[in-house]
């Protein structure tokens, strides 16, 4: 994966899925997690499992000064375009500080190979040093916002999600 700011996106995005993971699971949704190197193993995984649903977390690099978060699914006016949209409002609405790239298509491995309805995200840029600052910074945000869409998603409003237990503003969701 992209390297930068003396991060990994491996170590970086574990992180905040295995967050993910426990915040759907605390809201009764059903997980699995999974990281090994190859896109198609995922793919492949996650089609063995028969999972209904697929996100990818990654964080995104290239050239330093490329900035902000967007979010990907294989095709327009599909269930995972909606579940891209529903991820991606809730990271725009927790981060204004990053620039809102939108929700795009694209013919990714883990989009194109997988029978469910599947979406990546690309958190942040970790070369951005402005980025990989709001990635280490704030990789617990992430990982509620994910969460968060995928349960505004599935018609969940689990509450354990949404009320952070420290101090948190609602509308930037910085600790005050």
């Amino acid at each position: 994966g992209a390297c930068g700011n003396n991060l990994r996106e491996c170590d970086v995005v574990l992180k905040i899925g295995k967050r993910v993971e426990n915040y759907l699971k605390a809201a009764g949704v059903e997980t699995k997690l999974v990281q090994v190197d190859g896109l198609n193993a995922i793919a492949n995984a996650a089609n063995y499992w028969g999972a209904d649903y697929f996100v990818s977390i990654h964080c995104n690099s290239y050239n330093t000064s490329a900035n902000g978060t967007e979010t990907y699914c294989y095709a327009k006016g599909t269930t995972a375009e909606k579940l891209a949209n529903s991820i991606h409002a809730r990271i725009v609405k927790n981060f204004p500080e990053l620039t809102n790239r939108g929700v795009k298509t694209a013919s990714y491995s883990v989009l194109r190979n997988t029978k469910m309805p599947a979406c990546l995200v690309e958190t942040a840029f970790i070369d951005n040093v402005h980025d990989a600052k709001i990635l280490v910074e704030r990789e617990d945000d992430f990982a509620r916002a994910i969460a968060c869409g995928v349960t505004d998603f599935l018609g969940i409003k689990p509450d354990i999600i949404d009320q952070p237990t420290k101090n948190i503003c609602p509308t930037c969701g910085r600790e005050l």
